[in-house]
């Protein structure tokens, strides 16, 4: 697992004054600028597979003190991608600054570790070291807040659908993991190119053939043909003036009213599955037969499942639910389990899923940032759901980001997703994580989207093992903490430049 070669002398060694300052302002702006475009709420996925190299190479040729200035510099400058957001949703500066800067701290740590292992001479588990420190951070940052996944890196990828198939396998944490393997990777080969020549394709030659297995892998997945039921689903959402917030009263029957005209034109049109956005309505338990028994009417009628987001208060308790009304049946109770803070902090959370059986198969439902999570999405995997049917609502600026997080439960999972987000989205993907259909909620009064989906549930590698890969970067970090702080061993990669470890 590692090589011990002796290094020249960098000419890194021998440059002093503008010559040194000029390499470091490069590794900054280019690392700061990577991340910035590279991640965030519209990232150009091609860019994050580079944004660590320049502050990696740096590192190696460099001071400890400078190369965790330049790193964590660089990330946190990047992160101000994200200051508007965090503004819009009326955060305090504190909570942006705070997320900034452990992001930029623990990046600032897996560079120094990679760093110090690689001039140990310890090559291998330093590559690998680099992105399960990383992994492990969102590992840890996903059960420890109430945001789960959101702001993992792997994100910046759900348009590269290749990659986006390797989720099937090993999650967000698999994604998240070979993305900075590749740099790290090509950061130690122009290392060793300078001491080890012979060497040095070996290491980036192993992380590229690995990223090519699994974009084999990705391609296979996407041409493979998908021959189960398919049903016609429906989405509707309204922006309009007067619409945007919780109805209460007569507001809200006036609101469902305008929703369950729409939704018979979407029956009409062939829907066997409609969906309504998150949080229309609030109503007690005791004045809210109105508005279930219009929605129960129109499934009755029509023969459709209607899944409406709507707020209730009972016993006591308010809930954030996704109420589904299916033709001649009892109305199913599905409340939100992950509620956003502070936001909906006046809601009590759930504790189960809710399965509408279908012809066609099994359906789901999930209430927006539920899909945030991977436990929950799981357990519809388990339980065989072939569609998840999702109301929701986002903030404008979010709408790409945060609409298509939900896309990568269905792969991870095996099923397809339709969502339907006020000031977002009208999204509908399969399992594979194709957009078969989108709308944007803004695009008329009532904004509406019909079209089929598979519904064919795909049992995955992910779904049976879970978070599986996570524990592997444990397990590799930990070994590589070992290593780092281990015994001296003389004959590495240490360089003079390099020294003052």
């Amino acid at each position: 697992m590692s090589a011990s070669v002796a290094a020249p002398v960098p000419d890194g060694a021998r440059q002093q004054g503008p010559r040194r300052l000029l390499r470091a302002a490069l590794a900054l702006v280019s690392t700061s600028v990577l991340v910035y475009f590279g991640t965030g709420l519209h990232p150009w996925w091609p860019l994050l597979w580079f944004a660590p190299l320049p502050a990696l190479t740096f590192a190696l040729y460099s001071s400890r003190a400078s190369a965790a200035l330049i790193a964590g510099l660089g990330w946190f400058l990047g992160m101000t991608n994200l200051w508007h957001y965090f503004r819009v949703l009326q955060t305090p500066p504190a909570v942006w600054i705070g997320f900034s800067l452990i992001s930029a701290l623990v990046f600032t740590g897996a560079v120094l570790l990679f760093r110090g292992l690689l001039l140990r001479g310890a090559v291998w588990i330093g590559v690998l070291a680099f992105p399960a420190a990383w992994v492990v951070y969102e590992y840890v940052r996903n059960l420890a807040t109430p945001h789960g996944t959101a702001g993992s890196i792997a994100y910046s990828q759900l348009e590269f659908l290749p990659y986006l198939q390797f989720a099937s396998i090993a999650g967000p944490w698999g994604m998240a993991f070979v993305l900075f393997l590749v740099p790290a990777a090509i950061a130690a080969g122009i290392y060793l190119h300078r001491c080890a020549p012979k060497q040095a394709w070996r290491v980036p030659a192993a992380a590229l053939a690995l990223t090519a297995a699994i974009l084999l892998y990705g391609a296979i997945r996407l041409v493979e043909p998908q021959t189960g039921a398919r049903v016609r689903v429906g989405l509707i959402a309204s922006d309009a003036r007067g619409n945007r917030g919780v109805a209460e009263g007569a507001a809200a029957d006036r609101l469902i009213a305008d929703y369950a005209r729409e939704a018979e034109r979407l029956s009409a049109a062939g829907a066997r599955a409609i969906v309504i956005p998150e949080k229309l309505a609030f109503f007690s338990a005791d004045d809210g037969q109105g508005i279930d028994s219009v929605l129960q009417s129109i499934a009755d009628r029509t023969g459709s499942v209607i899944v409406a987001g709507i707020a209730r208060r009972a016993g006591g308790r308010a809930y954030n639910q996704g109420r589904t009304y299916s033709p001649g049946t009892p109305i199913l109770e599905y409340s939100k389990r992950h509620l956003l803070p502070p936001f909906e902090s006046m809601f009590t959370p759930g504790s189960s899923i809710v399965l509408v059986p279908a012809s066609s198969g099994k359906w789901g439902v999930a209430v927006c940032k539920d899909l945030d999570f991977t436990p929950l999405a799981r357990e519809y995997g388990d339980a065989g759901a072939g569609l998840l049917l999702v109301p929701a609502w986002d903030f404008d600026l979010d709408r790409w980001w945060h609409g298509h997080i939900a896309v990568m439960r269905g792969v991870e999972n095996g099923f397809s997703v339709a969502r339907a987000a006020r000031q977002g989205y009208l999204t509908v993907s399969d399992n594979r994580g194709r957009i078969l259909a989108e709308v944007q909620s803004d695009s008329g009064p009532f904004a509406t989207l019909v079209t089929d989906v598979p519904v064919e549930h795909e049992r995955t590698v992910y779904t049976r093992l879970g978070d599986w890969f996570a524990w592997v970067a444990i397990g590799v970090l930990v070994f590589a903490m070992a290593v780092s702080f281990g015994p001296y061993r003389a004959g590495g990669l240490v360089s003079p430049r390099a020294s003052n470890q």
